[in-house]
């Protein structure tokens, strides 16, 4: 008995077709964009493999395999394949069981560097985003940016020298400035200096120092030291940090004879029924945010006090040239005041 359907022949058929059609279709197709996603996969690994490694080298630490499998959240089959290709192109080299860059990968190293810090930069400078979100988003960035792309954002951004947290920016020929100053954990009672570099690595140690609301561009004076924390005041207010954190914060050392201001505060701390005067807003607030507190009136020499003070905690209201300006605790505290 002949069950041939025609029909039934020509649906088959059909069917054949559209999925044939939706594996392979170029630059859509189901082919092209698993094969895609592995070779973007694999280029993303072997970048931050080789920044990895740069900066363990630049930490004078050396990294074998099992050090790399533990510290990137990829499989090990996918971490051994990659320093597998990354051997056959001359990246990296063994010593031993040490992992080490190549020249060509510390150049290539250098280049992953450029594009993170210039996105910090630039996320800093040009966008609204929170200082806590800046490294995340640039670590996806910085494997996105090409060697062109990156001079180009370095030239709209002036060509900075240092990114948001104090790290130096290297140039496309590989410079790097250095970084001036000694940790915070290094530095004896009584010295004063100028916080000129915070380190965003280990995250978790990172985000405690932003928990505190540490600033780059703060003066401070260094009250105690023990083995077990570190004390320093700064802008009206008491810091108090393990030797660990504080390990992560580079100063500036200043002269004896610089004269720290102790009435100088953050807008944050002031109490109502009290008056300042404006002296300036921390160098964390860039771009579009500074340029917002300055048209709303918080200008060097403003007289400002509280107007209202929120039952919830924040916003608070701050009288400012006849208005009344809403601000967080977050935007106060990076608004810097001499109490009257």
């Amino acid at each position: 008995m002949n069950t041939y359907n025609p029909i039934t022949a020509l649906l088959i058929f059909f069917a054949i077709s559209v999925f044939v059609y939706l594996l392979f279709r170029p630059n859509k197709g189901w082919y092209w964009l698993i094969t895609t996603n592995s070779k973007s996969n694999g280029k993303i690994i072997i970048e931050d493999i080789l920044k990895l490694l740069y900066h363990s080298e630049n930490a004078n630490k050396q990294l074998n395999l099992n050090d790399i499998i533990r510290t990137l959240k990829n499989s090990d089959s996918l971490i051994v394949e990659s320093i597998n290709k990354m051997i056959t192109h001359k990246l990296i080299c063994m010593e031993g069981d040490a992992v080490k860059l190549t020249k060509s990968g510390s150049d290539y190293a250098l280049r992953i560097v450029r594009a993170h810090r210039l996105w910090e930069k630039f996320l800093a400078e040009k966008t609204g985003f929170d200082r806590a979100e800046w490294h995340e988003i640039a670590e996806k960035k910085e494997h996105e940016l090409t060697n062109d792309e990156a001079n180009i954002l370095a030239s709209k951004l002036g060509n900075p020298q240092f990114d948001p947290h104090g790290d130096p920016i290297p140039t496309n020929t590989g410079k790097i400035a250095k970084i001036k100053g000694t940790a915070l954990s290094e530095l004896p009672v009584d010295t004063i200096g100028r916080i000129t570099h915070i380190r965003d690595k280990p995250d978790i140690i990172y985000k405690q120092i932003l928990a505190e609301k540490i600033h780059i561009g703060s003066l401070i004076r260094v009250v105690e030291k023990t083995s077990t924390r570190i004390v320093f005041h700064s802008e009206g207010e008491s810091f108090v940090l393990a030797p660990i954190i504080a390990g992560n914060i580079t100063v500036m050392v200043l002269e004896k004879d610089v004269v720290v201001e102790e009435n100088l505060a953050r807008l944050s701390i002031l109490k109502e029924g009290e008056t300042a005067k404006i002296i300036g807003i921390s160098r964390e607030i860039r771009g579009e945010s500074r340029r917002k507190l300055l048209d709303l009136g918080f200008v060097k020499g403003a007289d400002v006090s509280i107007d209202l003070l929120n039952p919830l905690g924040e916003p608070n209201a701050f009288l400012i040239k006849g208005t009344s300006i809403a601000l967080r605790n977050n935007q106060a505290s990076k608004i810097l005041i001499k109490k009257g």
